[in-house]
């Protein structure tokens, strides 16, 4: 009995002292900076008394650079499991109060065992990122850590969805890990990421810049597209995950989340006339559709700031799940550039490989011309977004909503790529550039000639959208499957996906296709 009592003393000493990371006095610095620490953060999320840790005992097995003279309990990460709103999910939390949430051997092979375990019963996968990077004083070993955590990533990549928290200051190789995952939430004025940190900056190239506007929230969220969304405190961000996580399956062999929709199927949308201008160049938020025509004008939307002149994000339709893709006619025009094309093929992509059908809202003039974009290499770019729509066997629906020209028509989603179900509403204008400037073209001798050119040019310019722009062509074609009034938007969308729940339809065997990266 002595024996067990003094055993069950040790286990409880040795746990207690896991439990409390790097100490009070580091807890209280991590808490003076506006954040939590793993723990919390870890209970703050999941459903109470759902956690189970994995690993609470690993530590460090390094002797150089005094590191033999500490060995703290978990290696400064959390993990386990959990649940969310009652589903499964993995997940890991760096301890910055330990060693600075450094990753060495030991605290990514943990991550890495927690990664395959994700893997192997299907359930998704998040990461709280809150690291100084890798542990210097374990050398190569805390690098082969991260290869070994970047194996697993791309493993998982298409078969669980992979979600990156980034809590705190994240630089070198804690930023690649993330990229490869699916979805990046990061904390305004908290989190950082950068390959290189301003010092380095500095010392290398003479840039005097700071934390925040080498990597901070708002660059990533606006500028370079890392970050997917962002929030100005932890528990709005994990507010923001658990939406996400609702739409998302828990892997790609079960299904996406159905729920019961109050929302009628068949209500009708009669404020899209009003929301949608006649006059194709007259802007209009295309939000306002998205959220007109979705079940209870819920929309959550990815990568609000970036690229905005395309509108990606999930919403439901008579309580099915779908991924959004729009024109925003409000930014550019709704034309394409290199970062819609980028922004909405990797987001086709993951919705492809997670069961997500495709509803796409088509309102674009075009790809955007001029020599930053050619030379940027918008044929590349933009060749991403037809391989994506191509590629992908999920259902896919599109709706014009009132123009489509040349071959940005293509792209969004059109029958000749494999749409299902293509629709437009009957001011939709398709041809292969818009009527003011074919008319230019294809009459420009007449023009030069006429008496009054000014009056010539919108005569044949209202004859080109009357007689070859209009939908009925394309639609005697087999293009379009249907020519709907706006008001029923809806009814037809939820009709159609329910028309198209059980599509099959083979692929070519290969080991995988070459996109053009």
């Amino acid at each position: 009995m002595l024996n067990e009592n003094k055993t069950m003393e040790q286990y409880t000493r040795i746990r207690e002292q896991a439990l409390q990371g790097g100490g009070a006095a580091r807890m209280e610095s991590q808490h003076q900076k506006g954040k939590l620490s793993a723990r919390e953060r870890i209970q703050n999320l999941l459903d109470p008394g759902s956690f189970h840790e994995t690993d609470l005992f690993v530590t460090h097995r390094s002797t150089a650079f005094n590191m033999a003279d500490d060995h703290p309990l978990t290696d400064g990460v959390v993990t386990g499991w959990g649940k969310i709103n009652g589903r499964l999910v993995y997940l890991y939390a760096q301890d910055f109060t330990i060693m600075g949430g450094s990753l060495g051997e030991a605290h990514g092979l943990k991550i890495a065992k927690l990664m395959k375990l994700a893997i192997k019963n299907g359930a998704p996968l998040i990461g709280m990122n809150d690291s100084g990077g890798a542990r210097i004083q374990e050398g190569v070993d805390s690098l082969a850590a991260y290869g070994e955590i970047f194996l697993q990533n791309t493993r998982a990549s298409g078969v669980i969805p992979q979600i990156t928290l980034m809590l705190g200051p994240c630089a070198g190789g804690a930023v690649y890990s993330p990229a490869i995952t699916d979805f990046i939430f990061m904390l305004e004025d908290k989190s950082f990421m950068f390959i290189t940190g301003p010092d380095v900056v500095r010392a290398v190239t003479h840039e005097e810049v700071d934390f925040e506007s080498l990597g901070g929230s708002e660059i990533h969220h606006h500028k370079s597209g890392v970050a997917h969304i962002t929030a100005p405190d932890e528990e709005q961000l994990f507010e923001q995950l658990r939406w996400l996580l609702s739409y998302l399956p828990a892997n790609n062999l079960t299904p996406p989340p159905v729920l019961p929709c109050e929302d009628d199927p068949l209500r009708l949308c009669p404020r899209l006339s009003e929301i949608i201008p006649h006059n194709p160049q007259e802007p209009y938020d295309v939000l306002d559709v998205i959220r007109e025509v979705a079940d209870n004008s819920e929309f959550f939307e990815i990568q609000p700031e970036y690229a905005r002149n395309v509108v990606i994000g999930f919403a439901r339709y008579g309580g099915m799940p779908v991924g959004v893709i729009a024109n925003q006619p409000m930014v550019l025009a709704g034309v394409l550039d290199i970062d819609a094309a980028d922004k909405a093929a990797r987001f086709i992509r993951f919705c492809d490989a997670f069961h997500l059908p495709l509803v796409t809202l088509v309102d674009t003039p075009g790809f955007l011309p001029g020599t930053a974009q050619e030379h940027g290499g918008i044929i590349r770019h933009g060749a991403k977004m037809i391989y994506a729509y191509a590629e992908a066997t999920v259902p896919k629906i599109s709706i014009i909503l009132r123009k489509a020209y040349g071959g940005a028509y293509i792209v969004m989603s059109s029958k000749h790529l494999e749409g299902d179900l293509n629709y437009a509403f009957p001011n939709a204008e398709i041809a292969v550039m818009g009527p003011e400037g074919a008319v230019e073209i294809v009459y420009r001798k007449d023009l030069k000639s006429a008496e009054d050119p000014a009056a010539l040019k919108a005569e044949l310019t209202r004859q080109y959208r009357e007689n070859l722009a209009n939908p009925y062509i394309a639609a005697s074609r087999g293009y379009l499957d249907d020519v709907i009034p706006p008001s029923a938007a809806r009814g037809t969308i939820i009709s159609a996906l329910e028309g198209l729940q059980n599509k099959r339809q083979p692929v070519p065997s290969r080991k995988h296709g070459n996109i053009p990266l």
